[in-house]
């Protein structure tokens, strides 16, 4: 009899160890079944893009060029003629994200010994922008009048001329805006100018003259 109760608690025993061994184990992986499986880390996020430094559209800005002005070689323009300086001053506005309009004075001159050939361009026109943050290239075009003077010593043959005229013209222009920060910008620019006057001699005679060229220029843009 105490035989068979011995056996009795002895498998009592056993049956409580496995128990706790069975127990422990659940305790160690909770929601049973094992250790728990990691998911993988997300892929890592391509850097963000970084905001806009160019002034923001519907922002008007100022800016200011300093150049060169390179005459044509025409015969029956300002063939002959050095290449001579070029200012120009403007405000503008950005009216969308790819286009702003600008309104410029500016002036450029040319001579060839005492001879001298100047322009001053009052002109409106209008750029088309390549939107980017920081680098933005782009076109433009415009119109205005152009307040020109030619004088020119007279020679054998010529009597010279010492006259100015106020003519419409226009321009075609390519360059690129680097921005500093939200509201200046260094800016690289090539304008062709393109007018034609007709000036008087000092006999009386008439004389068409093609006073157009490329102006390069350096300046800044600064929005208010």
């Amino acid at each position: 009899m105490r035989k068979r109760y011995a056996l009795i608690l002895a498998g009592l025993m056993v049956a409580a160890t496995v128990g706790t061994s069975v127990a422990a184990e659940y305790d160690r992986y909770p929601g049973g079944g094992g250790p728990p499986v990691y998911a993988p880390p997300p892929p890592p996020r391509g850097a963000p893009v970084p905001p806009p430094r160019h002034a923001q559209y519907g922002q008007p800005y100022f800016f200011a060029h300093l150049g060169v002005f390179d005459p044509n070689g025409d015969v029956d323009g300002l063939s002959g003629y050095d290449s001579g300086m070029n200012f120009d001053l403007g405000v503008g506005s950005r009216v969308s994200p790819i286009f702003a309009v600008d309104g410029t004075i500016g002036g450029y001159n040319a001579k060839r010994g005492p001879d001298e050939a100047s322009v001053v361009p009052l002109t409106i026109g209008g750029r088309l922008i390549i939107p980017h943050p920081f680098f933005e290239p782009y076109f433009g075009g415009g119109i205005g009048l152009y307040f020109s003077s030619l004088q020119e010593d007279p020679r054998p043959g010529f009597s010279g001329i010492d006259d100015s005229q106020t003519n419409f013209g226009g321009y075609l222009s390519v360059g690129a805006d680097m921005w500093l920060n939200p509201r200046m910008a260094l800016n690289f620019e090539g304008k062709y100018n393109i007018i034609d006057p007709t000036f008087r001699s000092n006999e009386g005679n008439s004389f068409d003259v093609n006073m157009s060229g490329w102006t390069l220029n350096l300046g800044i843009r600064v929005a208010f």
